[in-house]
């Protein structure tokens, strides 16, 4: 069956840097967009960066744009998310997730069609 693994996540103060890392199994990884959202308390799940196929084409929230950095290693079946300049903000459950459709920008959790279980991101002030 189909896993993604996410890791990575922690408490950390505001300023400092974190990378998320999602671990993909049971499908052939390269054939799918990936994406990392997140989702805070009493709000609903955001996108925050999508990737396409290859890697080549990244995607930002506006949020999170200069700071954040996603990437994919197709060789590992691992996407990841490189946070930096992390504000309070930013304090979610982050979820990578997988998508057969698309080029990587679709900023919509309903076209995505497997998901990580999620990992918690604090940053402190």
């Amino acid at each position: 069956q189909v896993q993604l693994v996410e890791s990575g996540g922690g408490l950390v103060q505001a300023g400092s840097s974190v990378r998320l890392s999602c671990a993909a199994s049971g499908l052939t990884f390269r054939s799918y967009t990936m994406g990392w959202f997140r989702q805070a308390p009493a709000k609903e799940r955001a996108f925050v960066a999508g990737v396409n196929r290859s890697g080549g084409n990244t995607y930002y929230a506006d949020s999170v744009k200069g700071r954040f950095t996603i990437s994919r290693d197709n060789a590992k079946n691992t996407v990841y998310l490189q946070m930096n300049s992390l504000k309070p903000e930013d304090t979610a459950v982050y979820y990578c997730a997988a998508n057969w459709l698309g080029g990587g920008s679709s900023k919509d959790p309903a076209e995505y069609k497997f998901w990580g279980q999620g990992t918690q991101v604090t940053v402190s002030s």
